[in-house]
């Protein structure tokens, strides 16, 4: 084998950046009782975002957290939405409810940061909103339906 056919089997092009940032929001166990008893498996909520505007939410179950990773953001691309952002904020206040998870998203003010908790801060930070106010208003705890509330907010935006 001649050194040119070497080098062009080895100078392999390096594999590309990952397009999408990522956000384990909650790992849960699940069971499925049987006959010889429980079955357990992995239940995974991720959250996507390029930080330009898209970002996507994604759940999965596998018998290992890593292919349940794996399959939730399958998922969560493809689930992706556009976010309209306005001068790293968004145009106006708006308020969602998926579930029993409702959620308030109001504009924020220059250099104030993202003044969130939980999944809001998550599905805002990968989608690239700077400066933002949110609120989760429903008294569920459920990380999945309060990051679904919130894209479901983020979709009802209308541009100026």
């Amino acid at each position: 084998m001649d050194n040119k056919n070497f080098q062009q089997k080895n100078n392999r092009e390096p594999e590309r950046e990952k397009e999408y940032d990522q956000k384990l929001l909650d790992v849960a166990r699940v069971v499925r009782v049987m006959a010889g008893g429980r079955r357990f498996r992995f239940r995974v909520t991720i959250v996507i975002g390029n930080k330009n505007g898209k970002v996507g939410v994604g759940v999965a179950k596998g018998s290992d957290v890593s292919i349940a990773v794996e399959k939730a953001v399958s998922d969560a691309k493809k689930h992706l939405i556009k976010v309209k952002i306005v001068n790293g904020t968004i145009p106006h206040q708006v308020e969602a409810k998926f579930g029993t998870a409702r959620v308030l998203l109001k504009p924020g003010a220059k250099g104030r940061g993202i003044v969130a908790g939980g999944a809001v801060r998550a599905v805002c930070y990968l989608a690239g909103i700077e400066n933002l106010s949110g609120k989760i208003l429903g008294k569920t705890k459920n990380k999945l339906n309060n990051a679904r509330a919130t894209i479901k907010a983020l979709q009802d935006l209308k541009s100026r």
